[in-house]
Parts: structure tokens; sequence; C-alpha cells
């Protein structure tokens, strides 16, 4: 049998995908940049392309059947091939995107079930692409990050073992995976404008429409994750004047000077690098719920095309009677807080090479300051802090009282809202059956002694957003401008600062006028290193999160892609630099000011130091994580294709005879 793919126009699309992505991607870049970046582009497609091919021939090699889902999906698609748009499937939940796509794509071509799956290789190559492209808009913003790291991160995005598996099968999930990243790299080509145009505007709504023909779930990615960051941009865009901070020990004085502020859009976002979890991130959403409120014109003039996708969402629930399309009786929602424990082990293993070298830099700079407090008798806090200051920039404290709390919280979901979905049980063909088999189905004391597990993976999958923050180093110049923009707190200080990190020396004072010479001094004094997402990116990814997953009673790998996908590409780099004398930042930067960026003059600044700087090698630039998550999903790909092919099963009824009319079964996620 000829297992070749065929040349259609599934190649001609994914071929021109490739050559519009790259051209998109070096647009705007300088000439000499420009077939780099092309070529790099094209590989980070390239590579997940020429993966899936293979693994696609193995399938159809093994399997030339349809498969458990596919049983459904690919008679409904060669349903619509015939143009009976009409005929449907009861049993199939998610809207047709995925078969639209699908018959434009092979048009020409047969309808067979190695057709339609090779339409998924073209989209996970697709997805590298996109997935880069916002990258690299990112770190447009974030200068430090470097261009390799977004290229390779996009390709490993794309070989995300849950996402990889299905390019070989006809499934939705990875076609709902590249519709909302297009949505989510119009939402950062927009973030760069100032006022969006009627076409940004229009592509909004129309990727927004897109992703929610794929699947439902989707409008808490393209309405409340990137219609809350549109939000806060829009928050952001007011550039309040800078005003002096009262000198005043009144409480209430404070309290109305800094909600004056906020109301006006001083907010405080600071970078998750040197955020506090209690009382820095309140502070980020009590200054944004006040600059909401104050400001509902600008903010809805921002945000009106997802308003539009979310009416149009509410107005199909009410037609369809529901939120999915058939088999309502398996797929009622229910409050599933659950979801939000098992989220994070799963975070964990997938991203354990991210997740290394967070934990190795902690207990490094753990040893460190042991070893300073031994040589060093002196506290490290000054007479004239108070406690209260002292305790709202401490992270150690404020992390002690989180984590008790954080395990309190989880062993009251763990007894209130485990739900354990009759699918689970039924299905041995799914790594989730034996996950739940051998864990917290084995006795009712494995699921409260599984309470700490969650609460810690979480915590790592938070500090592995915070990015490297070792006390040899500070934050690189856009960071320090992020948080000199956008740190509106009464308790910033310089020694405050120093003291909650253990070395960070970046100083935030609120309402004091800096002079040019003291931002251009702060910013020569700086390194280049990756920064972490800001306070209010990651709260607004927690509640889209929570929001997508709290209503599912069935617990499927598949459902956290897109939570994954989002936490991945906020996770900073880690470049392989190494201080030299002339980058290597100063022990004691000097005080800088809280001034909005309202005239662009940090920007210039940061663009002009970055542009003068010397160039570094290419080794330099060259993210070890990586290599260490490229290595890793390899192994993880390998084991669960192998066991798909290699390892087939029958079902059996008591009397021994087959069931399931003697088909193969395998196992697969």
């Amino acid at each position: 049998m000829d297992l070749a793919p065929p040349l259609g126009v599934t190649q001609l699309a994914t071929a021109a995908c490739l050559l519009a992505a790259a051209f998109v991607y070096h647009k705007g870049t300088p000439a000499t940049r420009a077939t780099e970046h092309t070529l790099a582009t094209i590989t980070a497609g390239v590579v997940p392309f020429v993966c899936g091919l293979t693994w696609l021939k193995l399938v159809t090699k093994a399997v030339p059947e349809p498969y458990l889902d596919e049983v459904f999906h690919i008679p409904q698609a060669q349903v619509y091939c015939e143009g009976r748009y009409f005929d449907w499937d009861d049993k199939i939940t998610t809207p047709p995107g995925l078969y639209l796509l699908s018959i434009w794509l092979i048009q020409g071509t047969a309808c067979s079930a190695r057709n339609l799956r090779m339409v998924n290789v073209g989209i996970v190559a697709c997805i590298a692409i996109v997935a880069a492209l916002c990258l690299e808009l990112q770190r447009r913003k974030r200068p430090s990050q470097p261009a390799v790291g977004a290229l390779g991160a996009g390709t490993n995005v794309a070989l995300f073992p849950v996402i990889f598996f299905f390019s070989g099968l006809y499934y939705t999930d990875g076609a709902s995976t590249l519709v909302v990243l297009l949505a989510y790299w119009s939402h950062l080509v927009r973030a760069e404008q100032t006022r969006p145009s009627i076409l940004s505007d229009l592509m909004t709504i129309i990727l927004g429409l897109t992703s929610l023909v794929m699947r439902q779930t989707n409008i808490f990615w393209v309405v409340v994750y990137m219609g809350g960051l549109e939000a806060v941009n829009a928050v952001k865009g007011l550039q309040p004047e800078p005003v002096e901070r009262p000198q005043s020990d009144n409480l209430i004085t404070e309290v109305k000077f800094y909600l004056s502020r906020y109301a006006v859009g001083d907010v405080h976002d600071p970078s998750l690098t040197i955020a506090t979890p209690i009382v820095d991130v309140a502070l980020c959403a009590i200054s944004l719920l006040a600059a909401g409120a104050c400001n509902l014109l600008p903010i809805l003039r921002r945000i009106w095309p997802h308003i539009t996708v979310l009416s149009a969402f509410v107005g199909f629930v009410v037609w369809n009677g529901g939120v999915v399309l058939g088999d309502k009786s398996n797929h009622v929602a229910t409050l599933h807080l659950a979801q939000m424990l098992y989220i994070w082990p799963l975070f964990v293993f997938f991203s354990a090479p991210l997740v290394l070298l967070p934990v190795l830099q902690l207990v490094q700079h753990a040893w460190a300051s042991l070893t300073e407090q031994n040589r060093h008798s002196k506290p490290t806090t000054k007479p004239s802090q108070t406690m209260t200051a002292s305790f709202a920039t401490s992270q150690l404290a404020q992390g002690v009282i989180v984590l008790t709390a954080a395990l309190g919280v989880a062993a009251g979901v763990v007894h209130f809202s485990t739900i354990i979905h009759p699918f689970t049980l039924a299905d041995n063909r799914h790594y989730m059956f034996y996950v739940f088999r051998y864990s917290i189905l084995r006795a009712w004391w494995v699921r409260f002694a599984l309470v700490p597990v969650y609460v810690a993976c979480a915590w790592l999958c938070w500090i592995t957003l915070q990015g490297r923050w070792d006390g040899s180093t500070v934050a690189g110049p856009q960071d320090c401008q992020q948080r000199n923009r956008w740190v509106c707190s009464p308790w910033w200080t310089e020694d405050s600062v120093t003291a909650s990190r253990g070395g960070h020396e970046s100083i935030i004072i609120t309402g004091q006028k800096a002079d040019k010479k003291q931002v251009q001094g702060r910013h020569s004094l700086e390194t280049n290193e990756p920064t972490a997402p800001s306070t209010s990116t990651v709260l607004i990814l927690l509640v889209a999160t929570t929001l997508s997953l709290m209503t599912a009673p069935l617990v499927e790998p598949r459902y956290f892609i897109l939570p994954w996908v989002f936490w991945r590409l906020l996770v900073p780099a880690w470049p392989l630099s190494i201080p030299t004398p002339e980058t290597r930042p100063s022990p004691r930067p000097p005080a800088s000011s809280h001034v909005p960026d309202q005239r662009g003059q940090s920007a210039a600044l940061s663009a002009k130091e970055s542009s003068s700087s010397p160039a570094r090698p290419w080794w330099a630039r060259f993210d070890v994580q990586i290599l260490l998550e490229t290595v890793w999903f390899g192994i993880i790909n390998a084991a669960t294709m192998y066991i798909f092919l290699t390892r087939p099963f029958y079902w059996k009824n008591p009397d021994g005879s087959l069931a399931d009319g003697g088909r193969v079964q395998r196992f697969m996620w």
C-alpha cells in the first residue's frame, strides 16, 4: 500500500502557510536578519511536519480504519464531502469546524481516513509556526528574549505530546489549538497598536468566531483571556501624568492617594519576578478593578470585538439549548473544581525540564542566603523598615501563608468537589483510567495524601513563570522598564525590594519624578536577562483556565492543551549568557521613579541600548531549556507511539468471548 503523502491541496496549503508565516515573521525586521528569520521559521514548521508524516505513515499502516473518536469524526467529515451539510451525528458534541476545513483542504482528492488524518499533520506544522510568531511578538516587547529560543519553543509547542500524538489521527484538538493561537497572534499585533484599526477589530471577530466553530470552550480563551489582556492594555494606554506622592503617615491619606492613582490608570502590575504572592497580587487585582470601573468607555472601545464574539456565543447557546451539540446527557456541566488540582501535576510532568532550572536556582539561592547569614550576624532588614512593610515585600513570609492556605483549600476541594465520570472508569484505553485507578481510587486517604503534591506542583509552575531572579543578576532593561511603569504600591522602596529578592537591586519609588539622566543611568547598569510576564497576565490566565476546566466532569489530558500552551508561551527563556564586565550589574543601581512611558522615552532608550550593545555569540542566545524540553518530549512521544502501535489488546466478555465485535483496542491519551 502506498503510504506516501498525497501531492494535493493539503501540501500546497501547508507550504503556503509556511511561506506566508515566514513572510509575516520577518516583516519589519532588519534586512540583514530577514533571511535568518525566514529559514528559521520554515524550519520550526518543517520539523513537526516531517515527524508528523512519519507518525501518520506508522498509524495508517497499523490502524487503517477509524479508531475511537474517529468513528464519529471521519464518517461525519465524509458526509460533508458528499455535500450533505445538514446530516449530523448526535453523538458528536463539537461544532463542524474541522470538517469544513478538511473538505476545503483535500478537495480534489479522496475523502479517505488517511487523507483526513493528513490534515492534522499540516495543522501541527502550522501550530509550530504560529507559536513561534507569538513568541517573536512577545520578544519584541521583551527584547532580551533570544530569537533562537522563540523558534525552538514554537517547535516544542507543536511537539507537546498531547498535541503531537493526535496529529496522526483525525481529532479536533489540533485545529482548535491552531485557530486559538492565530487569535492570540492577532491580539499580540493589536497590543502594539495604540488604537487598533477597524481591520484589526474585524480580524479579532472573525478569528474569535472561527475558534468557536472549532470548539465551544474556546470562548474562555478568545474572550476571557485575550479580552482581559485587551482591557488591561486599554487601562495602561490611559497614560496619566505622574504626581508627587504625599509625605504622610496617615493611612486614609495613603489609601486615597493610591485609589486615585488606580482610578486614572496608574495601576500596580509588576513583573511576576518581583511580585509577592499576596500583597502585589491583591494590589494588582484591586488597581485593575478600580481602573476598569472608572474608565469603562476606553475599555469598551478596545474590547468591543470580544463582546461581539461573546454575544454570538450567547445567541448560539440560547438557540441550541446548551453548549454541546450532541450527546448532552453525558456532557452535563458540573462544578468540578478538582480539575484545578489535577492540572498542576500534569504541567510539571510534561514540563519537567522547564521546572528543573528554577528549582536548581531556588536551591542555589537558599544555600547562598544561608551562608551569607552565617557570615554576617547583622539583620538584613533595616530598623527603619516597619513590620507591615517588611511583610508586604517579603516573598518568604507571604509564600508560607499562601502555601498553608492552599493546602486547606485543596483539601476542601478534594473532599467536596471530586467527581469520577463514568467514562473515566469505563474506558481502559486511556492513560487517565490507570492514573485514577492507581491513585485516588485506591483508598480515600490517597486523595488527601496527594494534596501536598498538587500544591507543590502549582508552586513549581508559579516559580517557573518568575524566571531567573538569582542574586547575581538583575532583570533586563525591558523588565525594569515594566516595573517603573506599572508599580504603584506604598511599600516599594529600595530596601524592601532588595530584601524581598535577596539581591534584586531594582528600585521603585512611586510618585517621585526622575530626570532623564537618572533614567539613562538605570538602563546602562542593567543586564540583558529574560523577563517574566506581568502579574495581571498570570491572573487572567488563571481565571480563563479555571473557567474552561471547572465545568467539565470528565478529566482528559486534551482538555489541558490550551492552558498548557498559554502557560508555556509565558515561560521566560534561560539563555546561556555569562555576565561580562561590560554587562555585569552594578551592586547598587540608583533609585528610579514611577514615570509612565507617555512619550516613549524609556522605550527609546531601551531600544537604543539594545541596538548599541555588542552582539552575543550564538551560544549565548541559546535557551538550555529548549534542548531539554525537546529531548523530553521526544522520549514521551516515542513511548506513547510505541505503546499505541505495538501493544494492542482485546476486550473480552465474562465468558471469554471477544467484545466490541473483536476490534483491536489500543492505549492512548
